[in-house]
């Protein structure tokens, strides 16, 4: 090819990484082609390979999952979310439903102790065997105005708590916080008591969303300022579990202070042995107030 006196060929710049544009690389993925960094490199038995080929199936070196963004506990950061917070409303309102159209429902779904109650002999109720009745009270509400507040609440502190947490880590605290939550009514109030509401979950969101804020270094006015507006409405207004609200916010301090502060090395470890820990401590207060009324 012939070249005019004093020209030179046109440079050639790099392509940059698909996942990080400013990266010039002149390596590339050798199952999709795509241009990878040295940060986005998995070995493979033949050159390199994206994380995408490696997720999908194909090649050696770290696991898919480690190429996957985390959340601060640890959790796989996802499309959507708030998916489970909404589940967790859907299922709250067909519950609610349900009972609005067949009333007595919620007195099969609702926290009761022993009915009725002494000196007749119990033949419903937790401590006649009736155990399931610590996780279905968690969804049964009567009130439009009882479900309205709570599912708000679920909304404005779940959706942001599954984000940071992940569904698995969000979910595991729900459900430790509403079922310590049912245990502290179980044990405190009148066995004949009729107990049933989202709130003691609610109240672990309010616990682990106050432990969050404290870990990143937001302004803790805020949630300390709503909760006390809560705990002021629990323990003035009659016909309030308020055994189930403190329950349910000391499972959540306690779980999110788990989930939060776990070491990197041991964090499923920690997160989820926490969780066993206080679901033990339920276990010994249903297991009590149990012995006491039987």
């Amino acid at each position: 090819m012939n070249q005019e006196a004093g020209s030179t060929p046109q440079a050639q710049n790099l392509p940059g990484c698909y996942r990080h544009p400013d990266r010039e690389t002149g390596i590339r993925c050798t199952r999709c082609e795509r241009p990878i960094c040295p940060e986005c490199m998995v070995s493979a038995s033949v050159g390199f390979q994206c994380p995408e080929c490696v997720r999908d199936g194909g090649g050696s070196g770290p696991a898919p999952a480690a190429a996957r963004p985390r959340t601060i506990a640890g959790g796989t950061v996802t499309a959507d979310p708030r998916l489970f917070t909404k589940i967790l409303i859907g299922i709250n309102i067909a519950v609610f439903i349900a009972i609005q159209v067949n009333a007595s429902l919620a007195a099969d779904l609702s926290l009761i102790g022993a009915w009725p109650p002494a000196p007749f002999q119990a033949t419903e109720g937790v401590a006649d065997g009736q155990y399931y009745r610590l996780v279905t009270s968690m969804f049964a509400h009567q009130e439009i105005w009882h479900i309205g507040f709570n599912m708000m609440s679920l909304w404005w502190l779940g959706g942001p708590l599954e984000a940071a947490l992940g569904r698995a880590r969000y979910l595991a605290v729900y459900f430790v916080s509403g079922l310590a939550g049912s245990a502290l009514a179980y044990l405190l109030a009148s066995p004949a008591t009729q107990t049933l509401g989202a709130s003691g979950a609610i109240f672990g969101l309010f616990g682990a969303t106050a432990v969050l804020m404290r870990k990143l270094n937001y302004d803790l006015r805020p949630i300390i300022a709503l909760l006390v507006i809560n705990l002021i409405f629990t323990f003035s207004w009659s016909g309030i579990s308020w055994q189930a609200h403190i329950g349910g916010l000391a499972a959540g301090l306690i779980t999110g202070y788990g989930m939060v502060h776990a070491p990197r090395k041991r964090r499923a470890l920690v997160q989820y042995g926490t969780c066993a820990l206080v679901l033990l401590v339920v276990v010994g207060m249903t297991l009590v107030r149990t012995a006491q009324l039987t």
